[in-house]
């Protein structure tokens, strides 16, 4: 693994020999004048370091919750939420700081083999985490659209492969250019960035671009589309049932539905119905909103970076890039934010087994304490 693009790494050797930080900085901006104004690269700096300081314990927490939640383990969808958040976790330990350092210094402030590796973490984590969640999106959508398969296609041995899948194709990405056969990882001195450089002319940027984010985001648009179009659809059948005043017989009423209704029909064999079908909701609606917030932390450094060639000013790249950075940081605050379950595994883990609940629970709940066993004993029939 070594140095990739024209900047000269000896001379960089020599420069971090010098022990004026200041003489660092001008020599650099003389051989190499950088796109963002001190006062940019001090705000990204800033930032780095917050959302590294609170993103690390903040994901941290969220996986030992999780992971010792014997309810919230239940179901297949904690397994891709834990992946999402070891990677979130692994981009706030492994590659903010060293972002932040760069920018507190204008320059980077490692050596080659650091500036090859980091790239292969940064884009990694990222397509990751995107992957991650279209991994939720399609689990949410064949529990609700094809729920007749969703326990064999979730068995524990396909969760574990699924996830693995993810971490393989995420980092594979990167692999031409980490090994220089399609372009290469190295310094862009102008941005003083380590990242995808060209090789020969080429380079697989736009490749890592569409199939590491724009192709998953169309998948998990798609699918939480299909999911809204038919709880609006059982919805508005169920309301005209309702309207027309006759005493339909819930099996009436899901033979003239749609497919969510069967699946509910089925559902209702077991005790466990209504408790898990308030779980699903909820769960859907939370993955929903976390979908949301990535979308609004990534489309502006997505169409920046699709407007790169027409110009777009430095300083809104560099905002819309410490955007992009809180994305791994928002999600354990959505998580406490909007579902009582996720609150009750956080107090569980710091408060310990016998913690109570958020709020007493009413006597409709109280009728459906039996532990869930899985998410397949029910599909979800809305997301709100």
């Amino acid at each position: 693994m070594g140095s990739c693009g024209p900047y000269n790494w000896t001379q960089h050797e020599q420069l971090l020999q010098l022990g004026d930080l200041q003489v660092q900085q001008q020599f650099l901006q003389d051989a190499h004048p950088t796109l963002y104004s001190r006062t940019a690269s001090l705000f990204a700096a800033a930032c780095a370091m917050l959302f590294s300081l609170v993103g690390v314990p903040g994901n941290l927490v969220t996986v030992l919750a999780l992971a010792r939640s014997p309810t919230l383990r239940a179901h297949a969808t904690t397994a891709f939420i834990i992946s999402l958040c070891a990677s979130d976790l692994v981009f706030c330990l492994l590659c903010l700081p060293p972002t932040a350092a760069r920018f507190l210094l204008s320059r980077w402030p490692l050596g080659p083999v650091a500036c090859a590796v980091f790239p292969l973490l940064f884009y990694g984590n990222v397509a990751v985490s995107v992957l991650s969640m279209t991994a939720i999106a399609v689990n949410r959508y064949i529990l609700i659209m094809w729920h007749s398969v969703y326990a064999r296609l979730y068995s524990r041995a396909h969760i574990l492969l699924m996830v693995l899948l993810v971490w393989v194709a995420g980092f594979s990405l990167l692999v031409p250019p980490l090994v220089g056969a399609w372009g290469c990882l190295g310094l862009e001195p102008r941005s003083f960035s380590c990242t995808i450089l060209k090789k020969d002319g080429a380079s697989p940027k736009k490749l890592v671009f569409v199939v590491g984010f724009a192709l998953p985001c169309t998948v998990m648009a798609a699918a939480y589309s299909c999911i809204y179009w038919r709880v609006r659809r059982s919805r508005a059948a169920l309301k005209a049932h309702g309207a027309s005043g006759s005493r339909l017989s819930l099996e009436a009423v899901r033979a003239a539905g749609n497919a969510i209704n069967k699946n509910l029909k089925a559902a209702a064999s077991t005790n466990k119905t209504g408790f898990r079908r308030r779980d699903d909701r909820r769960l859907t609606r939370l993955m929903l909103t976390v979908f949301c917030s990535f979308l609004v932390c990534f489309l502006p450094l997505t169409l920046v970076n699709a407007a790169d060639n027409l110009g777009a000013p430095p300083t809104l790249q560099l905002l819309s890039s410490v955007l992009a950075w809180a994305s791994a940081v928002i999600n354990p605050f959505i998580y406490a934010a909007t579902n009582r379950q996720y609150r009750a595994a956080y107090r569980r883990l710091f408060c310990g087994a016998d913690a109570p609940m958020a709020s007493a629970p009413s006597p409709r709940t109280r009728l459906h304490t039996r532990r869930p066993t899985s998410d397949s004993g029910s599909a979800t029939a809305t997301t709100g």
